[in-house]
């Protein structure tokens, strides 16, 4: 056995025992301080307390609206998918992940139809939305859709 190799553990470390006497360290007050809130039982402060002032969260001015039931889409248009994913016969978000059109599979996903003219092969596509021009051209070239 090498004494060099003998590592220093934080598991041996004494807990803090706190009023105890003052020969502890931690007699007396126990390390809450004098008066207040932080030395009763049983309170404590709520998150972003300013000890007493306005809290930062109730001067900021609020505008606006925000929808509950708000939905974040993914935005693909037809020609992105044309140029990178040509001849697939099957088009899914999964494939739309793989050539980065999208960032995440699991979110919905939306398709535009923001092209000019037709597109040159049919296709299924699978997307949560799809735009009515997106529609038309995709039902136009022969292809289906699935939401």
């Amino acid at each position: 056995m090498d004494l060099s190799k003998i590592g220093f553990s934080l598991a041996h470390k004494r807990r803090k025992r706190v009023g105890r006497g003052p020969g502890s360290g931690h007699g007396k007050t126990s390390g809450r301080g004098h008066k207040g809130t932080g030395q009763r039982k049983g309170r404590k402060y709520y998150v972003g307390f300013w000890g007493g002032n306005v809290p930062y969260l109730r001067k900021i001015p609020k505008r606006g609206f925000n929808p509950p039931r708000h939905v974040d889409y993914q935005v693909v248009n037809l020609k992105d998918i044309e140029e990178r994913l040509k001849g697939k016969n099957y088009i899914t978000p999964v494939e739309l992940e793989e050539v980065r059109l999208i960032r995440d599979k699991d979110k919905p996903v939306k398709i535009l139809g923001e092209i000019k003219g037709k597109l040159t092969w049919q296709a299924t596509f699978k997307a949560n939305k799809f735009s009515t021009s997106a529609r038309r051209i995709i039902e136009e070239s022969g292809g289906k859709i699935e939401c």
